[in-house]
């Protein structure tokens, strides 16, 4: 038979003492008493000299102390019986053998047992008994309990403990928000009190419902609700003790963290640039619009050098690339422009011209995709354009920029971007924004607007003649504000972890923030034009296989000029006094530019009739030596 454990509240297991188990624990007493006896032991008392007097009121010299106390507890730990809860056994190590225990549930003046427990199995729903000839297994899967009546006769478990202890309500403060009550908007009440709506406010109510125990709070209104409220200042209050929370559209900056603990961002923003926009029109020259003028300009540059070298190097082999000057300058002209359209009708012959050839036809096929790509989305997309490109535009002009009242956007511009304060102009609804933005800064207006992504999304999403251009900076999130060291920080972090994790958080998401009043299909922002430096690599290589060519042409050229043009030249001085050669340095150069001008087969042909004539001439002194030679002998 198993003890009875009871169990009543969400996290408290009990021990419920009963006569039964009061009667076996006599009982094993009493039996380890008789052994006591059997072994000789008696009841004697004596004084004990660790004892001392000075024990103050305690009297410690006055006690005494049992004997056979020693002998009584070694015969408790050897009896062993059976009694009417169970078996009564200890271990070597002084332990109960195999103790369980049932788990009961008071339910009014009765109970029902929901399970068991003992040390070899831990929590089951069948008796231990039956467990024990099988291995041991406590995993926390098989741990269970049959369902727990609670009070009020209720079958869910109850959340826990309430927060905080003495039962005061949350004194949360909410931002009275002017503009934007999609995240954070006052509502009347019927009872006086401040009730609030939007994307903010169910983010926490839904993170709260998953907390393990209750939390009572009260909303309290921030602001005169007239103009947004400064955040940082809201939060400044938990430090002086009016709020224990703030729950609102709060961006977690540095400053800020060092006032409460925040809790995990339930949203990600960050600080964008929106400017007024307009259509860009379609002209006659719209098909230079993909590259920018030095673009076309390099491009243009280098088809005229890759043509040029691909003549220099193909020149003395290939009849293609031969013929008069004006043939020659057109032949270059049309061979560089035609790679464009791989349309080239001249062959290459030399292992060098073919790999310049090459690598200019893989930058052309790059060039060729890219313009047409751009060219294709900028004829069929309805493109947008604004002379502001992003915040590094606004960094380098001296323009007004608006930003929203209350948003930590002043000081960033001007801490860390170092923007003058005159340039700033606050801004409170989104009407404001509007007006300000189609003005412009020649008439009292700002050039652009800074804000909060989150904001300008719901802006934008009604506001289709403006846009966010550039990217993203400064990003950071949106927390909910605590006194420092409170529980709550980590506890909401992880229920707004369960809320992402769900889905939930996204639905929430949704249900305020998203709006189709206004959408940007089939237009896109200007994109920026195909610029040099996106191809400088390209360039570069082709520029280099050139340039090597090259070198690689004119040394082969100048061994081929000493090899076969040189050595005859030396023949020819040697027999004749060199006069067929030249020897002015103008004359040499006009030489050498005959023999680069030459056609190479006719150049080894000579090479080849010269070597015959030199062999027969050799032939012929050689025979007529050897008559001499005979004829004296």
């Amino acid at each position: 038979m198993t003890r009875k454990l009871g169990m009543r509240g969400n996290q408290h297991l009990g021990l419920c003492t009963y006569g039964l188990y009061a009667y076996d624990s006599v009982w094993l007493l009493a039996r380890a008493l008789a052994a006591f006896f059997k072994q000789g032991g008696n009841i004697s008392f004596s004084k004990d000299p660790r004892l001392k007097g000075n024990g103050g009121r305690l009297r410690l010299d006055s006690m005494s102390v049992f004997d056979g106390g020693n002998l009584l507890r070694e015969m408790i730990f050897k009896t062993e019986m059976t009694g009417v809860t169970g078996p009564f056994r200890f271990t070597s190590d002084r332990d109960l053998y195999r103790p369980a225990f049932e788990v009961i549930n008071m339910v009014g003046t009765g109970f029902r047992r929901v399970g068991y427990w003992s040390n070899y199995s831990g929590l089951s729903v069948v008796p231990p008994e039956s467990l024990y000839s099988k291995p041991p297994n406590i995993s926390s899967s098989n741990q269970r309990l049959h369902r727990m009546i609670w009070p009020g006769q209720e079958t869910d478990t109850p959340r826990g403990w309430v927060f905080p202890n003495n039962g005061r309500q949350l004194r949360v403060g909410v931002p009275k928000r002017v503009s934007f009550q999609e995240f954070v908007g006052q509502v009347a009440g019927d009872d006086g009190d401040d009730m609030f709506r939007g994307y903010c406010i169910e983010v926490f109510t839904s993170a709260v419902y998953l907390l393990p125990y209750s939390v009572p709070y009260k909303f309290l209104s921030f602001g005169d609700g007239l103009k947004n409220p400064d955040d940082t200042d809201i939060v400044h209050v938990i430090t002086e003790g009016v709020y224990d929370a703030v729950v609102g559209d709060i961006a977690i900056t540095t400053n800020r963290t060092k006032m409460a603990d925040f809790t995990q961002p339930y949203i990600e923003s960050g600080l964008v640039v929106v400017v007024p926009v307009k259509e860009l029109s379609s002209s006659a020259w719209a098909f230079l619009r993909p590259f920018t003028p030095p673009m076309w300009a390099i491009t243009g540059i280098f088809f005229l050098v890759v043509g040029a070298v691909v003549w220099i190097l193909e020149h003395r082999m290939n009849t293609d690339f031969r013929g008069p000057p004006r043939k020659q300058f057109i032949t270059i002209l049309w061979f560089s422009f035609s790679t464009l359209f791989f349309a080239h009708k001249e062959s290459t012959v030399s292992t060098l011209g073919r790999i310049v050839l090459i690598v200019w036809l893989f930058v052309v096929l790059i060039i060729n995709s890219s313009y047409t790509a751009s060219l294709t989305s900028n004829l069929t997309v309805q493109q947008l354009s604004s002379p502001v490109k992003g915040i590094e535009s606004l960094l380098a002009s001296n323009d007004p920029i608006g930003y929203q009242l209350g948003s930590f956007t002043h000081n960033y511009l001007i801490q860390e971007l170092g923007i003058r304060a005159s340039r700033l102009v606050p801004l409170n609804l989104p009407e404001d924004f509007v007006d300000a933005l189609r003005k412009g800064p020649r008439n009292g207006g700002v050039m652009a607007v800074v804000d909060e992504r989150a904001y300008m999304e719901v802006f934008l999403s009604t506001h289709c003649e403006f846009s966010i251009v550039g990217q993203e900076f400064q990003k950071n999130g949106w927390g909910f504000a605590f006194r420092r060291d409170s529980p709550l920080a980590a506890d909401l972090s992880t229920a707004i972890l369960k809320l992402s994790e769900s889905g939930e958080l996204q639905k929430i998401h949704d249900k305020w923030l998203m709006r189709s009043a206004c959408t940007s299909e089939n237009t896109k922002l200007e994109v920026d034009r195909l610029e040099l430096k996106s191809f400088s690599g390209l360039f570069s290589i082709c520029g280099t296989a050139s340039f090597l060519a090259l070198m690689v042409y004119f040394a082969l050229l100048a061994c081929q000029y000493k090899r076969h043009y040189y050595s005859n030249s030396d023949q020819s001085s040697g027999g004749g006094g060199g006069g067929g050669t030249g020897g002015s340095r103008s004359g040499r150069m006009r030489t050498f530019l005959s023999f680069v001008d030459e056609k190479e087969e006719s150049v080894k042909s000579r090479s080849v009739k010269r070597k015959e004539m030199e062999d027969s001439r050799g032939s012929s002194i050689g025979g007529g030596d050897a008559s001499s030679m005979n004829g004296s002998y």
